[in-house]
């Protein structure tokens, strides 16, 4: 089974790529997704003994943990021991029951794929990216965003210009979702033979 790793930096598009990944009968294990739900659920108390008040209605408020970790690198760090371990074991579960189902290709969507290492464990990774101007542009319109917030965002963030060099692909989504439909599926159309070489390992 071949293993694509999705990445950008915010406001590039990345998750509505993913869905373009799933339109084409692409399954795809989304890190932010998995995030939200063990807020929802079996991090929710783990956090609460961490950081007091971050829970709001019986699940962590994303707001309030903010406040907690953003400019408290240690803070950070206590959180990504607690989420870290349980991300992972969600993408262990997504590869195995892939691999049993006979998938060719899966693809793991990890916003910080790089800034983590998950770059070393994917056989080729796939950059969306987008010129800085739109970048911003679209980042800014987020509810709540504001130009410092965003600066601290980036700074955290490996620069899109390495991430570029890094890439095996990259799909620039500032001409339109149609140009980025295509960009999608030239990336599958060029993976097809290594995916079938990766399904034919698996089955030895």
């Amino acid at each position: 089974m071949f293993v694509l790793g999705l990445t950008g930096s915010i406001g590039m598009g990345k998750s509505t790529t993913a869905a373009m990944f799933r339109a084409e009968g692409i399954k795809v294990h989304d890190a932010d997704a998995v995030v939200h739900s063990l807020y929802r659920g079996a991090a929710a108390p783990a956090i609460e003994a961490a950081f007091p008040g971050a829970m709001r209605d019986g699940a962590v408020d994303r707001s309030r943990l903010g406040a907690c970790v953003f400019d408290d690198p240690s803070a950070l760090r206590r959180l990504e021991a607690i989420i870290h371990p349980m991300v992972a074991a969600s993408r262990d579960v997504f590869l195995a029951e892939a691999t049993k189902s006979g998938e060719r290709l899966v693809v793991l969507d990890v916003p910080l794929l790089f800034e983590t290492g998950i770059d070393r464990m994917v056989d080729a990774v796939v950059l969306v990216s987008a010129p800085e101007t739109v970048q911003k542009e679209r980042a800014s319109a987020r509810p709540g965003m504001t130009p410092q917030r965003l600066a601290a965002i980036l700074a955290k963030q490996i620069p899109d210009a390495e991430k570029r060099a890094r890439a095996h692909f990259i799909i620039d989504t500032s001409s339109g979702f149609a140009a980025a439909e295509r960009q999608v599926r030239g990336i599958l159309r060029a993976l097809a033979g290594a995916a079938d070489k990766a399904k034919s390992r698996s089955e030895i």
